[in-house]
């Protein structure tokens, strides 16, 4: 297999794995409606396509070499997951709102663009996995390392975008099975309000747990 064929066939196990991301995606489509995840897994592209971009810079190695600023954002990230977590926890059952045009409607994508935006860019691991995964594909008597950088780095955004994308629709035609019945809707706010809240508690209580 080739460079890039390794490089992709790495990010499909690891956008196949579930994380905060997949379940944002989820319950946003569930909730929201396609429209609505779909603007929320843009931002999630954006993070990603910054933190490459920290990457290359020798941000995420700054943060190694300095324990308390990955303590610092990780402790951020994780309040903000447990936060959203909450909200579907004491958010009441309602039917799925509908599909809202004019400045309303911008209002609500510019919501899901934000909320999807601070998810990835909150966490240190996604800057991390980017200053560890990119570096294993370069290979040093090819191209310039700058180029095979920016070459893998819109692979990782670009295969990350098409899961995301899959992940909204699914959360959508979720949301349309859940519409009918509002102790399913219930279930999903409590199933993946606590899904959210146990991933910001791992990230902010990583260090002490020694993971």
């Amino acid at each position: 297999m080739s460079q890039y064929s390794l490089f992709c066939a790495a990010l499909l196990v690891v956008y196949l794995v579930p994380g905060p991301d997949m379940f944002l995606l989820l319950n946003t489509g569930a909730s929201q409606g396609k429209r609505q995840a779909l603007v929320t897994a843009l931002g999630l592209a954006l993070a990603r396509a910054a933190h490459v971009s920290l990457a290359a810079l020798g941000l995420a190695a700054l943060l190694r070499s300095h324990p308390w600023a990955f303590d610092l954002l990780s402790i951020a990230g994780g309040i903000y997951l447990a936060w959203l977590g909450w909200q579907l926890l004491c958010a009441p059952v309602a039917p799925l709102p509908p599909r809202h045009s004019g400045v309303q409607q911008r209002g609500h994508w510019q919501a899901a663009l934000r909320q999807g935006l601070l998810t990835n860019l909150l966490n240190p691991k996604a800057l991390l996995f980017c200053s560890v995964l990119l570096p294993q594909f370069i290979d040093p008597h090819g191209a310039a390392v700058g180029q095979q950088f920016a070459v893998l780095g819109t692979v990782l955004v670009v295969v990350g975008l098409g899961f995301d994308g899959l992940y909204a629709l699914s959360g959508d035609r979720l949301g349309r099975w859940l519409a009918a019945s509002p102790w399913k809707q219930k279930l999903q706010n409590r199933v993946f309000g606590t899904l959210l809240i146990g991933f910001g508690m791992r990230l902010a209580l990583l260090r002490q747990l020694g993971g």
